[in-house]
Protein backbone atom coordinates (compact mmCIF):
# COMPACT_ATOMS: atom_id res chain seq x y z
CA UNK A 1 0.00 0.00 0.00
CA UNK A 2 2.41 2.48 0.76
CA UNK A 3 4.04 2.15 -2.98
CA UNK A 4 0.86 2.79 -4.24
CA UNK A 5 0.60 5.99 -2.24
CA UNK A 6 3.39 7.44 -4.33
CA UNK A 7 1.34 7.02 -7.44
CA UNK A 8 -2.29 6.73 -6.67
CA UNK A 9 -5.06 7.96 -4.67
CA UNK A 10 -5.15 5.46 -1.33
CA UNK A 11 -9.19 4.98 -1.97
CA UNK A 12 -8.41 3.68 -5.90
CA UNK A 13 -6.21 1.35 -4.25
CA UNK A 14 -8.80 0.58 -1.57
CA UNK A 15 -11.54 0.36 -4.29
CA UNK A 16 -8.80 -2.18 -6.43
CA UNK A 17 -8.58 -4.08 -3.49
CA UNK A 18 -11.95 -4.97 -2.82
CA UNK A 19 -12.99 -5.47 -6.77
CA UNK A 20 -10.84 -7.96 -6.57
CA UNK A 21 -11.82 -9.86 -3.31
CA UNK A 22 -15.80 -9.25 -5.19
CA UNK A 23 -14.63 -11.07 -7.93
CA UNK A 24 -12.94 -14.16 -5.80
CA UNK A 25 -16.49 -14.25 -4.32
CA UNK A 26 -18.15 -15.98 -7.42
CA UNK A 27 -21.98 -16.27 -8.20
CA UNK A 28 -22.56 -17.11 -4.38
CA UNK A 29 -24.73 -14.72 -2.78
CA UNK A 30 -24.54 -12.45 0.60
CA UNK A 31 -21.28 -12.82 1.24
CA UNK A 32 -19.89 -10.55 4.00
CA UNK A 33 -17.18 -8.61 3.39
CA UNK A 34 -15.19 -7.35 5.80
CA UNK A 35 -15.50 -3.98 7.99
CA UNK A 36 -14.12 -0.74 8.23
CA UNK A 37 -12.38 -1.18 11.01
CA UNK A 38 -10.75 -4.80 9.62
CA UNK A 39 -10.08 -3.01 6.41
CA UNK A 40 -8.54 0.18 7.73
CA UNK A 41 -6.21 -2.08 10.31
CA UNK A 42 -5.16 -4.81 7.28
CA UNK A 43 -4.47 -2.17 4.61
CA UNK A 44 -3.11 0.41 7.20
CA UNK A 45 -5.44 3.52 5.81
CA UNK A 46 -7.80 5.76 7.55
CA UNK A 47 -11.62 4.55 8.26
CA UNK A 48 -12.96 7.34 5.86
CA UNK A 49 -11.16 6.28 2.70
CA UNK A 50 -12.47 2.91 3.43
CA UNK A 51 -16.01 4.28 3.19
CA UNK A 52 -15.55 6.09 0.54
CA UNK A 53 -14.24 3.27 -1.53
CA UNK A 54 -17.26 0.98 -0.36
CA UNK A 55 -19.56 3.75 -1.59
CA UNK A 56 -18.09 3.76 -4.98
CA UNK A 57 -18.77 0.03 -4.85
CA UNK A 58 -22.68 0.57 -3.77
CA UNK A 59 -23.18 3.46 -6.49
CA UNK A 60 -22.17 0.59 -8.83
CA UNK A 61 -24.42 -1.90 -6.95
CA UNK A 62 -21.59 -4.31 -6.37
CA UNK A 63 -22.40 -4.00 -2.47
CA UNK A 64 -24.70 -3.54 0.20
CA UNK A 65 -24.82 -2.75 3.56
CA UNK A 66 -27.16 -3.54 6.08
CA UNK A 67 -27.50 -1.78 9.58
CA UNK A 68 -25.86 -3.24 12.19
CA UNK A 69 -24.45 -6.32 10.30
CA UNK A 70 -21.88 -4.43 7.96
CA UNK A 71 -21.49 -4.78 4.03
CA UNK A 72 -22.14 -7.76 1.60
CA UNK A 73 -21.22 -8.41 -1.84
CA UNK A 74 -22.62 -10.33 -4.70
CA UNK A 75 -20.89 -10.52 -8.19
CA UNK A 76 -22.06 -8.27 -10.58
CA UNK A 77 -24.24 -9.97 -12.95
CA UNK A 78 -23.50 -10.46 -16.53
CA UNK A 79 -25.23 -7.69 -18.65
CA UNK A 80 -25.32 -8.41 -22.18
CA UNK A 81 -23.58 -5.96 -24.14
CA UNK A 82 -24.73 -5.74 -27.78
CA UNK A 83 -22.53 -5.61 -30.39
CA UNK A 84 -19.04 -7.08 -30.69
CA UNK A 85 -17.48 -4.19 -29.28
CA UNK A 86 -14.95 -3.55 -32.16
CA UNK A 87 -17.04 -0.43 -34.23
CA UNK A 88 -17.26 1.67 -30.95
CA UNK A 89 -19.81 4.30 -33.18
CA UNK A 90 -22.13 0.78 -33.50
CA UNK A 91 -22.29 0.06 -30.02
CA UNK A 92 -23.06 3.29 -29.16
CA UNK A 93 -25.86 3.03 -31.52
CA UNK A 94 -27.30 -0.16 -30.11
CA UNK A 95 -26.59 -0.25 -26.26
CA UNK A 96 -28.63 3.70 -26.83
CA UNK A 97 -31.57 1.76 -28.27
CA UNK A 98 -31.84 -0.60 -25.68
CA UNK A 99 -35.01 -0.19 -23.10
CA UNK A 100 -33.57 1.25 -19.47
CA UNK A 101 -30.03 2.75 -20.52
CA UNK A 102 -28.93 6.55 -19.55
CA UNK A 103 -28.00 7.83 -22.85
CA UNK A 104 -25.53 10.98 -21.83
CA UNK A 105 -24.38 10.92 -25.69
CA UNK A 106 -27.51 11.70 -27.25
CA UNK A 107 -27.54 14.59 -29.50
CA UNK A 108 -31.33 15.36 -30.12
CA UNK A 109 -31.74 19.06 -29.44
CA UNK A 110 -35.43 19.40 -30.21
CA UNK A 111 -36.61 15.80 -28.17
CA UNK A 112 -36.60 18.22 -25.24
CA UNK A 113 -39.36 21.01 -27.07
CA UNK A 114 -40.59 19.05 -30.45
CA UNK A 115 -43.16 20.89 -33.00
CA UNK A 116 -44.60 17.71 -33.46
CA UNK A 117 -48.65 18.89 -32.34
CA UNK A 118 -48.60 22.13 -34.02
CA UNK A 119 -47.07 20.07 -37.37
CA UNK A 120 -49.36 17.91 -37.02
CA UNK A 121 -52.33 20.10 -36.78
CA UNK A 122 -51.55 22.29 -39.54
CA UNK A 123 -51.18 18.66 -41.67
CA UNK A 124 -54.44 17.90 -40.56
CA UNK A 125 -55.93 21.51 -42.15
CA UNK A 126 -54.18 21.36 -45.01
CA UNK A 127 -55.64 17.22 -45.82
CA UNK A 128 -58.28 19.22 -45.97
CA UNK A 129 -57.59 22.08 -48.10
CA UNK A 130 -55.65 19.45 -50.58
CA UNK A 131 -57.59 15.81 -50.32
CA UNK A 132 -55.86 14.23 -53.22
CA UNK A 133 -52.75 15.13 -54.53
CA UNK A 134 -52.02 14.30 -58.69
CA UNK A 135 -48.87 12.09 -59.56
CA UNK A 136 -48.28 15.56 -61.59
CA UNK A 137 -48.00 17.55 -58.86
CA UNK A 138 -44.94 15.64 -57.38
CA UNK A 139 -41.86 16.87 -56.77
CA UNK A 140 -38.23 15.09 -56.60
CA UNK A 141 -36.55 17.91 -55.33
CA UNK A 142 -39.17 19.01 -53.03
CA UNK A 143 -42.61 20.55 -52.44
CA UNK A 144 -42.48 24.12 -54.24
CA UNK A 145 -43.84 26.02 -51.21
CA UNK A 146 -41.13 24.35 -48.67
CA UNK A 147 -38.78 25.41 -51.36
CA UNK A 148 -39.38 28.87 -51.42
CA UNK A 149 -39.82 29.49 -48.10
CA UNK A 150 -36.37 28.34 -47.49
CA UNK A 151 -35.10 30.03 -50.33
CA UNK A 152 -36.79 33.45 -48.65
CA UNK A 153 -34.85 32.42 -45.33
CA UNK A 154 -31.41 31.81 -46.55
CA UNK A 155 -31.34 35.10 -48.75
CA UNK A 156 -29.64 37.96 -46.87
CA UNK A 157 -29.03 40.69 -49.43
CA UNK A 158 -29.10 41.00 -53.34
CA UNK A 159 -25.87 39.41 -53.97
CA UNK A 160 -26.27 36.50 -50.82
CA UNK A 161 -30.01 35.50 -52.17
CA UNK A 162 -31.29 32.27 -53.41
CA UNK A 163 -34.32 31.04 -55.78
CA UNK A 164 -36.80 27.76 -54.87
CA UNK A 165 -34.81 26.32 -58.11
CA UNK A 166 -31.83 26.34 -55.98
CA UNK A 167 -33.22 24.32 -52.86
CA UNK A 168 -33.27 20.63 -52.70
CA UNK A 169 -35.05 18.49 -50.22
CA UNK A 170 -34.29 14.89 -49.11
CA UNK A 171 -36.17 12.12 -46.81
CA UNK A 172 -32.98 12.75 -44.70
CA UNK A 173 -30.01 14.37 -44.03
CA UNK A 174 -27.97 11.24 -44.73
CA UNK A 175 -29.43 10.69 -48.39
CA UNK A 176 -28.46 14.15 -49.32
CA UNK A 177 -25.28 14.04 -47.74
CA UNK A 178 -24.68 10.69 -49.85
CA UNK A 179 -25.76 12.77 -53.27
CA UNK A 180 -23.60 15.67 -52.41
CA UNK A 181 -20.54 13.34 -52.52
CA UNK A 182 -21.79 11.71 -55.76
CA UNK A 183 -22.28 15.25 -57.42
CA UNK A 184 -19.34 17.02 -56.55
CA UNK A 185 -17.56 13.49 -57.37
CA UNK A 186 -15.27 13.66 -53.83
CA UNK A 187 -14.36 10.10 -54.38
CA UNK A 188 -10.93 10.46 -53.68
CA UNK A 189 -10.00 13.46 -53.34
CA UNK A 190 -9.46 15.66 -50.48
CA UNK A 191 -11.68 17.38 -48.20
CA UNK A 192 -10.80 19.64 -45.27
CA UNK A 193 -12.69 19.36 -42.09
CA UNK A 194 -12.80 21.36 -38.76
CA UNK A 195 -11.93 18.95 -35.86
CA UNK A 196 -14.15 17.76 -34.14
CA UNK A 197 -16.46 16.94 -36.47
CA UNK A 198 -19.86 15.12 -36.65
CA UNK A 199 -19.65 11.08 -36.71
CA UNK A 200 -22.43 10.69 -39.61
CA UNK A 201 -20.29 13.52 -41.65
CA UNK A 202 -17.56 11.63 -40.78
CA UNK A 203 -18.30 8.06 -41.48
CA UNK A 204 -19.92 8.93 -44.78
CA UNK A 205 -16.56 10.52 -46.43
CA UNK A 206 -14.69 7.85 -45.06
CA UNK A 207 -17.45 5.01 -47.07
CA UNK A 208 -16.88 7.10 -50.13
CA UNK A 209 -13.27 6.67 -50.10
CA UNK A 210 -12.65 10.34 -49.60
CA UNK A 211 -9.17 11.99 -48.25
CA UNK A 212 -10.45 13.68 -44.67
CA UNK A 213 -7.59 15.95 -43.54
CA UNK A 214 -8.88 17.39 -40.23
CA UNK A 215 -7.83 20.65 -39.11
CA UNK A 216 -8.14 21.15 -35.07
CA UNK A 217 -10.13 23.99 -33.56
CA UNK A 218 -7.97 25.75 -31.18
CA UNK A 219 -8.95 26.07 -27.27
CA UNK A 220 -11.12 29.57 -28.06
CA UNK A 221 -13.22 27.42 -30.68
CA UNK A 222 -11.16 29.35 -33.70
CA UNK A 223 -9.23 27.69 -36.29
CA UNK A 224 -5.77 28.22 -37.17
CA UNK A 225 -5.67 30.44 -40.64
CA UNK A 226 -1.95 29.66 -40.83
CA UNK A 227 -2.41 26.22 -41.05
CA UNK A 228 -5.85 26.26 -43.12
CA UNK A 229 -3.66 28.55 -45.81
CA UNK A 230 -0.64 25.97 -45.81
CA UNK A 231 -2.84 22.92 -46.16
CA UNK A 232 -4.58 24.99 -49.19
CA UNK A 233 -1.53 25.83 -50.43
CA UNK A 234 -0.04 22.22 -50.62
CA UNK A 235 -2.64 19.97 -50.65
CA UNK A 236 -4.85 19.79 -54.01
CA UNK A 237 -7.97 20.64 -51.42
CA UNK A 238 -11.55 19.84 -53.37
CA UNK A 239 -13.51 21.25 -50.62
CA UNK A 240 -13.53 22.29 -46.82
CA UNK A 241 -16.43 21.82 -44.77
CA UNK A 242 -16.96 24.01 -41.82
CA UNK A 243 -19.89 25.38 -39.44
CA UNK A 244 -21.97 28.05 -40.38
CA UNK A 245 -21.97 29.76 -36.70
CA UNK A 246 -22.55 27.25 -34.33
CA UNK A 247 -19.33 24.53 -34.46
CA UNK A 248 -20.47 21.41 -32.87
CA UNK A 249 -19.85 18.79 -30.90
CA UNK A 250 -17.60 21.66 -29.11
CA UNK A 251 -20.44 24.44 -29.44
CA UNK A 252 -18.10 27.08 -29.99
CA UNK A 253 -19.22 30.77 -31.37
CA UNK A 254 -16.21 31.52 -33.81
CA UNK A 255 -16.04 35.47 -33.45
CA UNK A 256 -17.20 37.21 -36.37
CA UNK A 257 -13.38 38.72 -37.33
CA UNK A 258 -12.32 34.67 -37.78
CA UNK A 259 -15.28 34.13 -39.86
CA UNK A 260 -14.49 37.06 -42.22
CA UNK A 261 -10.79 36.44 -42.13
CA UNK A 262 -11.79 32.29 -42.92
CA UNK A 263 -14.44 33.71 -46.35
CA UNK A 264 -11.49 35.70 -47.38
CA UNK A 265 -8.47 33.44 -47.37
CA UNK A 266 -10.97 31.21 -49.29
CA UNK A 267 -11.60 32.96 -51.62
CA UNK A 268 -8.19 33.82 -52.51
CA UNK A 269 -7.63 30.16 -52.91
CA UNK A 270 -11.22 29.75 -55.66
CA UNK A 271 -12.00 26.64 -53.25
CA UNK A 272 -15.39 25.65 -52.84
CA UNK A 273 -17.34 25.49 -49.41
CA UNK A 274 -19.69 23.24 -48.06
CA UNK A 275 -21.16 24.80 -45.22
CA UNK A 276 -23.04 22.99 -42.15
CA UNK A 277 -25.94 25.02 -40.95
CA UNK A 278 -27.92 22.29 -39.38
CA UNK A 279 -27.07 23.95 -35.66
CA UNK A 280 -27.02 27.44 -36.74
CA UNK A 281 -30.86 27.54 -35.35
CA UNK A 282 -29.74 26.66 -32.10
CA UNK A 283 -27.25 29.56 -31.12
CA UNK A 284 -28.51 31.46 -28.25
CA UNK A 285 -27.37 35.14 -29.89
CA UNK A 286 -29.93 34.13 -32.57
CA UNK A 287 -28.44 36.79 -35.08
CA UNK A 288 -24.59 35.86 -35.46
CA UNK A 289 -23.47 36.26 -38.94
CA UNK A 290 -22.94 33.17 -41.21
CA UNK A 291 -19.83 31.84 -42.49
CA UNK A 292 -21.57 32.73 -46.00
CA UNK A 293 -22.39 36.21 -45.26
CA UNK A 294 -18.52 36.36 -46.41
CA UNK A 295 -18.50 33.50 -48.90
CA UNK A 296 -18.56 34.02 -52.73
CA UNK A 297 -22.16 31.79 -53.49
CA UNK A 298 -21.07 30.91 -56.81
CA UNK A 299 -18.29 28.28 -54.82
CA UNK A 300 -20.75 27.79 -51.73
CA UNK A 301 -23.28 25.26 -50.60
CA UNK A 302 -25.25 24.87 -47.38
CA UNK A 303 -26.65 21.85 -45.81
CA UNK A 304 -28.81 21.27 -43.38
CA UNK A 305 -32.09 19.53 -41.27
CA UNK A 306 -34.92 20.29 -39.74
CA UNK A 307 -34.90 17.72 -37.34
CA UNK A 308 -32.39 19.32 -34.54
CA UNK A 309 -34.91 22.08 -34.63
CA UNK A 310 -38.40 20.48 -35.22
CA UNK A 311 -38.48 17.28 -34.43
CA UNK A 312 -38.27 13.34 -35.61
CA UNK A 313 -41.53 14.29 -37.31
CA UNK A 314 -39.45 16.60 -39.95
CA UNK A 315 -35.91 14.76 -40.86
CA UNK A 316 -35.48 16.36 -44.03
CA UNK A 317 -32.36 16.82 -45.28
CA UNK A 318 -31.77 19.84 -47.66
CA UNK A 319 -29.61 21.70 -49.40
CA UNK A 320 -28.86 25.12 -51.04
CA UNK A 321 -26.58 25.05 -54.65
CA UNK A 322 -26.63 27.44 -57.34
CA UNK A 323 -24.51 24.48 -59.75
CA UNK A 324 -24.87 21.06 -60.68
CA UNK A 325 -28.50 21.70 -61.13
CA UNK A 326 -29.38 19.24 -63.76
CA UNK A 327 -26.77 16.56 -61.69
CA UNK A 328 -28.75 17.33 -58.30
CA UNK A 329 -32.09 16.69 -60.01
CA UNK A 330 -31.04 13.59 -61.68
CA UNK A 331 -29.79 12.26 -58.58
CA UNK A 332 -32.79 13.32 -56.58
CA UNK A 333 -34.72 11.90 -59.44
CA UNK A 334 -33.15 8.37 -59.07
CA UNK A 335 -33.23 8.63 -55.32
CA UNK A 336 -37.04 8.71 -55.75
CA UNK A 337 -37.43 10.13 -52.14
CA UNK A 338 -41.37 9.70 -51.20
CA UNK A 339 -41.90 12.72 -49.16
CA UNK A 340 -45.41 14.02 -47.95
CA UNK A 341 -45.71 17.02 -49.72
CA UNK A 342 -48.68 17.95 -46.99
CA UNK A 343 -45.95 17.33 -44.04
CA UNK A 344 -43.51 19.70 -46.99
CA UNK A 345 -46.09 22.35 -46.44
CA UNK A 346 -47.05 21.87 -42.87
CA UNK A 347 -42.95 22.80 -42.30
CA UNK A 348 -43.44 25.71 -44.74
CA UNK A 349 -46.03 27.13 -42.94
CA UNK A 350 -44.57 26.81 -39.53
CA UNK A 351 -41.54 28.93 -40.83
CA UNK A 352 -42.85 31.15 -43.17
CA UNK A 353 -45.50 32.25 -40.43
CA UNK A 354 -43.29 32.97 -37.66
CA UNK A 355 -44.29 29.85 -35.44
CA UNK A 356 -40.36 28.67 -35.75
CA UNK A 357 -38.90 31.60 -34.53
CA UNK A 358 -41.34 31.82 -31.32
CA UNK A 359 -40.71 28.16 -30.89
CA UNK A 360 -37.33 28.53 -30.87
CA UNK A 361 -36.86 31.78 -28.50
CA UNK A 362 -37.92 28.99 -25.90
CA UNK A 363 -35.89 26.12 -27.40
CA UNK A 364 -33.14 27.66 -27.03
CA UNK A 365 -33.69 29.10 -23.11
CA UNK A 366 -34.56 25.44 -22.25
CA UNK A 367 -31.34 23.87 -23.72
CA UNK A 368 -29.23 26.47 -21.72
CA UNK A 369 -30.89 25.68 -19.08
CA UNK A 370 -30.30 21.99 -18.79
CA UNK A 371 -26.69 22.64 -20.43
CA UNK A 372 -26.13 25.05 -16.90
CA UNK A 373 -27.68 22.21 -15.10
CA UNK A 374 -24.84 19.19 -16.33
CA UNK A 375 -21.94 21.99 -16.30
CA UNK A 376 -22.95 22.91 -12.50
CA UNK A 377 -23.05 19.55 -11.72
CA UNK A 378 -19.58 18.39 -13.51
CA UNK A 379 -17.93 21.21 -11.44
CA UNK A 380 -19.04 20.29 -8.16
CA UNK A 381 -17.43 16.60 -9.04
CA UNK A 382 -13.62 18.63 -8.45
CA UNK A 383 -11.12 19.62 -11.62
CA UNK A 384 -11.42 15.95 -13.19
CA UNK A 385 -12.84 17.44 -16.39
CA UNK A 386 -12.27 21.02 -18.89
CA UNK A 387 -15.23 22.29 -19.62
CA UNK A 388 -15.94 23.99 -23.09
CA UNK A 389 -18.42 26.53 -22.58
CA UNK A 390 -21.22 25.75 -24.78
CA UNK A 391 -22.62 29.02 -26.11
CA UNK A 392 -25.87 26.61 -28.05
CA UNK A 393 -26.85 22.94 -28.65
CA UNK A 394 -28.15 20.34 -26.13
CA UNK A 395 -24.23 18.97 -25.14
CA UNK A 396 -21.56 19.71 -23.30
CA UNK A 397 -17.50 18.99 -24.74
CA UNK A 398 -15.53 18.19 -21.92
CA UNK A 399 -11.62 17.00 -21.45
CA UNK A 400 -10.08 14.84 -19.05
CA UNK A 401 -7.51 16.34 -17.37
CA UNK A 402 -5.49 13.20 -16.56
CA UNK A 403 -4.85 11.26 -19.66
CA UNK A 404 -7.02 8.02 -19.61
CA UNK A 405 -7.95 5.43 -21.56
CA UNK A 406 -11.24 6.68 -22.32
CA UNK A 407 -12.10 3.12 -23.27
CA UNK A 408 -11.84 1.96 -19.90
CA UNK A 409 -14.17 4.62 -19.20
CA UNK A 410 -16.81 3.78 -21.71
CA UNK A 411 -16.83 -0.10 -20.88
CA UNK A 412 -17.19 1.11 -17.19
CA UNK A 413 -20.22 2.93 -17.73
CA UNK A 414 -21.71 0.77 -20.28
CA UNK A 415 -21.85 -1.61 -17.61
CA UNK A 416 -23.74 0.29 -15.14
CA UNK A 417 -26.14 0.92 -18.15
CA UNK A 418 -24.97 4.48 -19.43
CA UNK A 419 -23.85 5.57 -22.61
CA UNK A 420 -21.69 8.36 -23.31
CA UNK A 421 -20.02 9.75 -26.88
CA UNK A 422 -16.29 9.47 -26.50
CA UNK A 423 -14.25 12.10 -28.56
CA UNK A 424 -12.71 9.87 -30.75
CA UNK A 425 -16.16 9.10 -32.62
CA UNK A 426 -15.18 12.49 -33.87
CA UNK A 427 -12.28 12.07 -35.69
CA UNK A 428 -10.88 10.01 -38.20
CA UNK A 429 -7.16 10.31 -36.97
CA UNK A 430 -6.97 9.55 -33.77
CA UNK A 431 -7.90 12.98 -32.03
CA UNK A 432 -9.80 13.96 -29.03
CA UNK A 433 -8.97 10.98 -27.35
CA UNK A 434 -9.50 12.36 -24.23
CA UNK A 435 -12.67 14.45 -24.64
CA UNK A 436 -16.31 13.13 -24.57
CA UNK A 437 -19.68 14.83 -25.68
CA UNK A 438 -22.13 14.83 -22.96
CA UNK A 439 -26.12 15.65 -23.39
CA UNK A 440 -28.14 15.89 -20.13
CA UNK A 441 -31.35 15.33 -21.95
CA UNK A 442 -31.96 11.67 -22.16
CA UNK A 443 -30.86 9.65 -19.06
CA UNK A 444 -34.46 8.79 -18.48
CA UNK A 445 -35.95 7.70 -14.89
CA UNK A 446 -31.81 7.83 -13.95
CA UNK A 447 -31.10 10.66 -11.32
CA UNK A 448 -28.51 12.98 -13.24
CA UNK A 449 -26.02 13.96 -10.09
CA UNK A 450 -25.98 10.41 -8.91
CA UNK A 451 -24.86 9.65 -13.23
CA UNK A 452 -22.15 12.53 -13.20
CA UNK A 453 -21.08 11.36 -10.15
CA UNK A 454 -20.60 7.67 -11.75
CA UNK A 455 -18.88 9.33 -14.91
CA UNK A 456 -16.74 11.31 -11.84
CA UNK A 457 -15.91 7.53 -10.50
CA UNK A 458 -15.07 6.25 -14.12
CA UNK A 459 -12.68 8.70 -14.86
CA UNK A 460 -10.98 8.97 -11.80
CA UNK A 461 -10.61 4.75 -11.52
CA UNK A 462 -9.87 4.61 -15.27
CA UNK A 463 -5.66 3.40 -15.86
CA UNK A 464 -3.57 6.40 -17.33
CA UNK A 465 -3.59 6.07 -21.47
Amino acid sequence: MKATRETDFVYQAVYRYLTQLIGEVGRNSAVRLPSLRQLAERLNVSISTVQYAYSLLEKEGRVYSIAKSGYYAQALPTVDLLGDGSDLLETVYINARRPGMCVLSADDPASLQPLDSPLLMLERELLRQYPRQSQWLVQPCGDLELRTVLAARYTSSTVNSWQADDVYIGADLRGVLEILISVLELRRTTVVVESPCDWVILRLLEAAGVRVIELPMLTEGVIDLQQLESLLKKEPVRLVLLSAVLSMPRGSLMPPATRQAIAHLLGCHGVWVLENDCYSELDESGDSQRLRDWLDPDRLLVFSTFEKFIGAEAPFGFVLSRHWRSELQRHFLLRAFRLSPIRQKAVARLLGGGRLDQHLTILRRMLKERRTQLIQLLRERGDALQIVEPQGGATVWVRSLRPVDMGNVFQRLLRQQIIIAPGELFSLQGLHAHHLRLSPLEHGDHDLASVVGLLGDALRLAPED
